[in-house]
């Protein structure tokens, strides 16, 4: 019996779109929420500064747009073309949701902390490499470095070797999410 591959896929569970993004949205909320607070300490105890940069263990907003817009940069690399822009629209409908904005306000900011990203990581497509420097430059933790680093307005390689570490906690595993899972569309409140 040669054809397993058609049998592991009739026996994944079923996901619809809707539930992936609640899935998401939850998850990313409670895993920034708790892990921000240590990120935070981390890079105020970090020895590669000259001074600590001081971030406050509740400011996590931006924490939280990096976070959520590098992961959602990955899902059109996992689902099939249309499940991935249900996710992505439904995801940033929740999160605007849950932050008091509108859905296309909330696409909109998702979209420009992305190019943020992209500019700042040139010519890397490493996406957690992303991450780190975008939480080094949104964070002004580069005016904390020494002179060398700081005058050249880049993150000190050891710093973003550590945090890239520390980063990869929050880095969706989309892949193994697509081998456990089948995501289909849920019908749009028009159809129902």
């Amino acid at each position: 019996m040669k054809n397993l591959g058609l049998l592991s896929w009739l026996s994944k569970k079923k996901l619809t779109d809707e539930q992936v993004a609640n899935i998401f949205v939850n998850t990313s909320f409670e895993t920034v929420e708790q892990g921000w607070p240590q990120v935070a300490e981390f890079l105020n105890a970090a020895p590669e500064f000259d001074s600590s940069p001081s971030l406050d263990t509740d400011d996590y907003g931006r924490f939280l747009m990096i976070v959520v817009s590098a992961n959602l940069g990955l899902i059109p690399k996992h689902f099939d073309p249309g499940v991935d822009r249900a996710i992505i629209q439904r995801c940033c409908a929740k999160f605007g949701f849950a932050l008091g904005l509108p859905p296309d306000a909330f696409a909109k900011k998702v979209k420009e902390f992305r190019s943020f990203m992209k500019e700042i990581n040139r010519p890397s497509k490493n996406t957690l490499t992303a991450m780190t420097r975008a939480v080094c430059y949104k964070y002004g933790v580069i005016a904390h470095q020494e002179p060398y680093f700081r005058d050249m307005n880049v993150p000190n390689p050891i710093l973003q070797k550590n945090l890239r570490e520390v980063m990869e906690h929050f880095l969706w595993d989309w892949e193994d999410f697509v081998d456990q899972y089948r995501v289909v569309l849920a019908p749009s409140e028009e159809q129902a």
